[in-house]
């Protein structure tokens, strides 16, 4: 199928998928009308490989780390113990990006009721909050 099909069948948009294409996340063939640039002809399992990456994606993991994974698993080389270190360090990112988004609720809770409070005491400060980046938080390279 042509990358429009490919577009409605996966929800993604044309230019996501070329983006995908160029970072090596899907890997369509060259099809023999086009000219020059021949089209790109995606597959079934483009789309399942689409799907795993929007996956990914939700689970928190970079489209770097989705790449590194995908590769490993590509090429033979995933096995059940690599696979239950690559979700134990994916549960950890998450933990921690959980415990970021608690510390942030907290101090925005305590912000609201000390504005409804009419500004009665100190305002919470945040950085009486411990809050950590967690964007600086990944997976270990295969």
């Amino acid at each position: 199928m042509r990358i429009s099909e490919f577009a409605r069948q996966t929800g993604l948009s044309s230019e996501t998928i070329r983006f995908y294409v160029s970072k090596g996340l899907l890997k369509p063939k060259r099809g023999t009308v086009g000219g020059r640039n021949p089209y790109q002809i995606f597959s079934a399992d483009d789309v399942t490989a689409a799907r795993m990456i929007l996956l990914q994606k939700s689970l928190g993991y970079s489209l770097d780390e989705i790449a590194a994974l995908s590769k490993e698993y590509r090429s033979g080389e995933r096995s059940a113990t690599r696979t239950a270190e690559v979700l134990r360090a994916q549960i950890g990112k998450l933990e921690d990006r959980r415990a970021h988004l608690d510390n942030a609720l907290a101090f925005l809770h305590g912000k609201l009721a000390w504005i409804e409070s009419g500004k009665q005491g100190d305002s919470p400060l945040l950085q009486a909050y411990e809050c950590q980046d967690p964007t600086s938080l990944s997976v270990p390279a295969p």
